[in-house]
């Protein structure tokens, strides 16, 4: 699929969990075991966060599962993965953690002409009454969303 944006894991929590701020977009330094299991839409980026370690941008806790065919020459499912990124970019996002209570969160990973990309999001952590208020709203357009189809079908 040459030119195009192929989606392979997406977190969808995320965006239930916290408030959004900016995304970037990051390159992902795999070995051949992890992208062949990435293609084959093997992640989890459930517990991932991503953090600056002396000066370069790392992800963790990003579970990509092994690959059946390896074997022995298998990849460790939840090792550190480095993010490519402009130096720029390291140095406002590294400053922008430092400040409370916001974090980056992968949002979904995919592959851009062929190329194994992270989307990560500036975020930060939602309250309890913050999420009632997401739920309540999903409620209310469900149930406009089912009135409305009703009253077409009447």
């Amino acid at each position: 699929m040459k030119g195009g944006v192929k989606v392979v894991v997406e977190n969808r929590r995320a965006r239930f969990n916290y408030h959004i701020e900016e995304t970037y977009e990051a390159g992902l330094v795999l070995v051949g075991t992890e992208v062949k299991s990435l293609r084959a839409g093997k992640g989890n980026l459930q517990d991932a966060y991503a953090e600056v370690r002396d000066g370069e941008m790392w992800v963790l806790n990003f579970h990509i599962s092994p690959f059946e065919q390896a074997h022995r020459f298998n990849h460790e499912p939840k090792r550190p993965k480095k993010l490519l990124l402009n130096r720029r970019e390291i140095n406002r996002l590294a400053a922008l953690t430092q400040q409370k209570g916001y974090t980056l969160i992968p949002l979904r990973v995919y592959f851009k002409d062929g190329r194994a990309k992270i989307e990560l999001a500036v975020a930060r952590g939602k309250k309890l009454h913050d999420k009632r208020e997401a739920i309540a709203e999903r409620d209310a357009r469900r149930d406009i969303a089912r009135a409305v189809k009703e009253k077409s079908l009447n």
